[in-house]
């Protein structure tokens, strides 16, 4: 595997080396794992339209798109009354 140069502040290669050096890893290596860890968009959107299958399949869960709107409404509703303003 090749070596890539990434320019990113100084503060963000500090705070990331020492998040590193906590669990045990060089820069290199914590970059490395934090990479195989996250999804790309089309990897998450993918996840979720199978999870969407899923759910479907197995309980007959189907909501319209004003229904999607709504529970998001929702969410964030909630969300905003346990987050500090």
């Amino acid at each position: 595997m090749s070596d890539a140069n990434v320019r990113i502040p100084e503060e963000a290669k500090t705070r990331l080396a020492a998040i590193a050096a906590a669990e045990g890893l060089s820069l290199r290596a914590y970059l490395a794992r934090l990479a195989d860890t996250l999804l790309t968009p089309k990897e998450r959107a993918d996840r979720a339209a199978a999870a969407q299958i899923a759910l479907q399949e197995w309980n007959g869960y189907a909501p319209t798109k004003g229904e999607e709107q709504d529970l998001d409404n929702e969410l964030d509703r909630r969300l905003a009354q346990v987050q500090p303003q």
